[in-house]
């Protein structure tokens, strides 16, 4: 006879299959370096532009580099060319004159002559032809390169805008790529870039992301179907258990003893319901929005007073509300959620005799709903963990089952992500919180 395998399966795998046990690595895995030298690391706008007061776009980079170029090579051949006209200048002298003048009066040869008023001989007055020679090409040199210069400023500035234009449209693959980029997180896992052209960086980019989009698609894919398979195999065998604590405690005959022990167990099994619908509520907010509605918040925020009422006079809460109009851009029932979790929060975590204040106001670019409560002291420190799943206040009860399961601010954190809101905790200063959530609208 064979001795059965432990429950855990063979080499310590789970009951319920068998699962493959990786093999171990040859080598250990390397330990992190701690030390990593910075100048690794690519920040846009540094190198020659980091000069620059602000941080420049790949356009105004690639702008700048292209009309740079250009007016250099612009300077560059500019002195050349003032160099060789200046060179050619001077090898083109002036005839030198060597003559003598006979006076008609007298006869007699002489070696000077008169230039105006002037007598000079024939020196002098080749040294007034050199003069006049070197002071026209001088002239001429200085005309010629403040022409150019000015001929060269309008031809840069041609070149910096022509650069631009070009610059746009080299990078509109990588606008096409980035828009769809946005699109895809936004809404639709399923659209791709699907680029076109020669096969070059920016194509290899473009397949290399829809290639990613395919396999977030199927992972994301893969994660709705175990949500609803979760949902139906979790909630079926939690109803049966329900409906059957219900019909036993329906039954005249049966005794206080067993009266007590299914209403002990029917609130266990409520409680595992509430459990169940809070992580697959937490799993199904956590994806983006599909689809987008204006919805009014004092609306929701009313129905989630309603809902709440009759909880707050049970434990001596006091409700007031300011609703005021405010359309968000959302799912209605999820940003219901919102509204109702906060409240019973702000209920459940209360002190005899508090109260709940729950307000609604229209903010530039949304809609913005506040939560405020009394109750204890909460610190500072405690706000960061007080949207993770489980957690609650040091000190709360957690034995008492009519607080919650402990995933009312995650998911209130994750409906709001999926909204791309935005929620704030303070803590106040009499005691209790208030929380502020920012939807954007449509």
């Amino acid at each position: 006879m064979t001795t059965p395998p432990p429950a855990g399966g063979p080499s310590g795998a789970p009951a319920g299959g068998p699962r493959t046990v990786p093999p171990k690595p040859a080598h250990p895995p390397r330990a992190p370096r701690l030390h990593q030298s910075t100048h690794e690391s690519y920040v846009p706008g540094d190198g020659m532009l980091a000069w620059l007061p602000f941080r420049p776009t790949i356009r105004m980079r690639l702008t700048l580099l292209y009309g740079g170029m250009f007016l250099m090579a612009g300077v560059v051949l500019l002195l050349v060319m003032y160099f060789f006209v200046q060179e050619a200048l001077n090898y083109v002298a002036p005839p030198k004159f060597d003559f003598t003048v006979i006076d008609p009066s007298t006869g007699r040869i002489s070696d000077t002559f008169n230039v105006g008023n002037v007598k000079m001989n024939s020196d002098q007055l080749n040294q007034l032809i050199a003069s006049r020679h070197e002071t026209a090409s001088a002239v001429a040199a200085n005309t010629l390169l403040r022409k150019s210069l000015t001929v060269l400023v309008c031809l840069a500035v041609i070149a910096f805008a022509a650069g631009y234009a070009m610059a746009g449209r080299v990078l509109r693959p990588l606008g096409r790529i980035t828009r769809t980029a946005r699109d895809v997180a936004s809404s639709d896992l399923h659209r791709r870039i699907e680029l076109d052209g020669p096969d070059d960086e920016l194509k290899e980019l473009a397949d290399t992301f829809d290639s990613m989009l395919d396999r977030l698609d199927r992972s994301f894919d893969s994660q709705r179907r175990f949500v609803a398979n979760a949902s139906h195999e979790l909630r079926t065998p939690l109803a049966i258990n329900r409906t059957l604590l219900e019909v036993q405690l329906s039954d005249p005959a049966a005794s206080p003893d067993l009266q007590q022990l299914g209403k002990t167990l029917l609130a266990t099994n409520e409680r595992s319901e509430q459990l169940v619908e809070g992580l697959l509520l937490l799993a199904r907010s956590d994806n983006e929005l599909t689809e987008r509605r204006p919805v009014d918040l004092s609306e929701v925020a009313s129905r989630a007073l309603e809902q709440t009422r009759s909880e707050a006079d049970k434990r001596e809460v006091e409700l007031r509300s300011t609703l005021d109009p405010a359309v968000a851009s959302g799912n209605g029932v999820l940003l219901e959620r919102i509204a109702l979790n906060l409240l019973q929060n702000a209920v459940r975590y209360n002190t005899a005799g508090g109260w709940v204040e729950l307000t609604t106001a229209e903010v530039p670019g949304g809609g913005e709903l506040v939560v405020s409560n009394t109750g204890p002291m909460v610190p500072q420190y405690e706000l960061e963990h007080i949207f993770e799943p489980f957690r609650r206040i040091k000190g709360a009860d957690r034995t008492r089952s009519d607080k919650g399961v402990g995933l009312g601010l995650s998911i209130v954190r994750s409906v709001v992500r999926a909204h791309g809101g935005v929620i704030e905790a303070a803590p106040r200063p009499g005691g209790g919180l208030t929380m502020r959530v920012r939807i954007p609208g449509p």
